[in-house]
């Protein structure tokens, strides 16, 4: 089983005696499954049973369907001449000559019209129907291979973004450390300038900096970030219907990102952060071709 993005194309073609059929599928992301059918009414009943293996063989996306055919070339030799229709239009045509005293002479290469052929309807329909059958699973065939290769390429793009994304949240990680000490000397030299003239007991300003700072920490969030990146990589290097998962875990990913970035002031942190939510995007937009 591979991962696989729903944009893809498959084409099959299959050729009798009479009439090649060509079928084309195209299609592209969707919520859930959406087909359209372009063809003759010849294929009609068989409608219900493509639709049916359409959905038997894939999970999710918008689907274009086109069945088409064209008449086969045949030599002189192969068309076959209805003797009913030649006996009709000499039983018609010989009573107007004899009327008119005209001798009645007929080649026959006129019969050799289309007018004269045998009416194959049903062995047509037949005909068509099953080469129907045989293009569409072909083109089936060929669209699952398609979708699959999207879905590769597809998957390295977003595990590239992750990297960008895991590149930045060590940066993070190690500026954290750094954070708690600008803030306090920061403080340190408000409290310095606005209560100069104020004997200010160092322990409780210690105290209460301690408290800002702990509601400044953000190393819950990037263990949780850590948490969420090891399961993305998890469902993205795995098979089968990834399209939702992934949806969530951004989510999840999303929300502790955002986090990191309203506790913190610090600017290398911010810049991070704002790197990191870009990646983010980028995978959200690009994982909604995923089946």
């Amino acid at each position: 089983m591979s991962v696989y993005s729903m944009t893809g194309f498959g084409k099959g073609e299959a050729m009798g005696s009479s009439f090649t059929l060509t079928t084309e599928i195209k299609t592209v992301n969707n919520r859930f499954k959406d087909f359209k059918f372009r063809m003759s009414h010849v294929f009609n009943p068989i409608e219900i049973e493509l639709r049916s293996k359409l959905e038997n063989e894939f999970k999710r996306g918008s689907f274009d369907i086109s069945v088409s055919y064209k008449k086969n070339e045949k030599p002189v030799a192969e068309f076959h001449v209805d003797p009913k229709k030649v006996a009709a239009f000499l039983d018609l045509m010989k009573p107007v000559f004899d009327d008119k005293k005209i001798a009645f002479q007929v080649s026959p290469v006129e019969f050799l019209r289309s007018d004269f052929y045998k009416e194959e309807d049903s062995d047509r329909e037949e005909e068509m129907t099953g080469l129907a059958r045989t293009s569409f699973e072909q083109a089936m065939a060929a669209l699952k291979a398609s979708r699959s290769s999207e879905g590769k390429k597809l998957v390295s793009k977003l595990l590239e973004h992750l990297g960008v994304y895991e590149t930045c949240l060590v940066e993070v990680e190690k500026l954290k450390n750094l954070y708690p000490e600008m803030i306090k000397d920061k403080l340190t030299q408000k409290m310095a300038e606005k209560l100069k003239d104020i004997k200010v007991d160092e322990s409780r300003f210690l105290q209460e900096v301690v408290y800002y700072l702990e509601k400044l920490e953000i190393e819950e969030e990037i263990t949780r970030a850590r948490i969420h990146l090891g399961k993305l990589k998890s469902v993205l290097n795995s098979n089968g219907e990834i399209g939702r998962q992934i949806d969530f875990l951004l989510q999840e990913l999303g929300r502790e990102t955002n986090t990191m970035g309203s506790k913190s002031a610090h600017p290398d942190i911010s810049s991070n952060v704002v790197e990191m939510k870009v990646q983010l995007e980028k995978i959200r937009e690009q994982a909604l071709n995923l089946e």
